[in-house]
């Protein structure tokens, strides 16, 4: 799992990226409808026996909508969280930790279908971007994700998505808690997919 900032600076404001420390040379291609990234300011995790999928929200403009949707594998995912993790604490070392993100709590929670009733999806979001690897990059306000998917010839960038440093800790937390119900859940479900086991033969005399 790569961890740099190797492509241009998606940063605005005058923030400069951190560079991490040295990495294996890694290069993909930006296309232009990416390049820009996406700034979002929530995300809905959710699984199935093969794939994650992260939706990132858009809710600061009208209509609310998902600015970008991941399709990543359970391998992809263990690295990404474990790339954040480090990504964080390098963060916690030059900045400190981020400022508390307290988002407003509503009465109910809303249901599932209630966020997705709320919220847009474009059809070229419908199918989602595969992804296979992920760089991360922060400035003092921002993390970045580029999501690449690593085809041949070319990597190619499929996703760039910004959020503000104060979400990282609890997106943070939503992954480990979305991995770690993954592992339990299709873990369970293998074991008792799995046919009985057959008692050893015996010769009768």
């Amino acid at each position: 799992m790569p961890v740099s900032n190797q492509f241009n600076n998606p940063f605005s404001g005058g923030d400069k990226p951190i560079r991490e420390p040295e990495q294996q040379p890694f290069s993909a291609r930006v296309p232009e409808r990416v390049a820009k990234g996406v700034y979002t300011t929530g995300q809905i995790v959710l699984d199935g026996p093969k794939e994650f999928m992260l939706d990132f929200f858009q809710g600061l403009t009208r209509p609310h909508q998902v600015g970008a949707r991941v399709v990543i594998t359970p391998q992809t995912m263990g690295e990404f969280i474990q790339a954040l993790q480090q990504n964080l604490e390098n963060y916690k070392n030059t900045f400190g930790p981020p400022p508390p993100f307290n988002p407003p709590q509503p009465q109910n929670k809303p249901t599932l279908q209630e966020i997705y009733d709320n919220f847009k999806l474009p059809d070229e979001q419908l199918s989602g971007n595969y992804a296979n690897s992920v760089l991360i990059g922060h400035s003092q306000t921002e993390f970045f994700f580029d999501f690449i998917t690593g085809f041949y010839p070319t990597p190619a960038v499929s996703a760039r998505v910004l959020i503000s440093a104060q979400q990282v800790p609890r997106f943070l937390q939503m992954l480990e808690r979305c991995m770690e119900q993954f592992k339990t859940r299709w873990a369970q479900q293998q074991q008792q997919q799995k046919p009985p086991e057959q008692p050893p033969a015996t010769n009768q005399g």
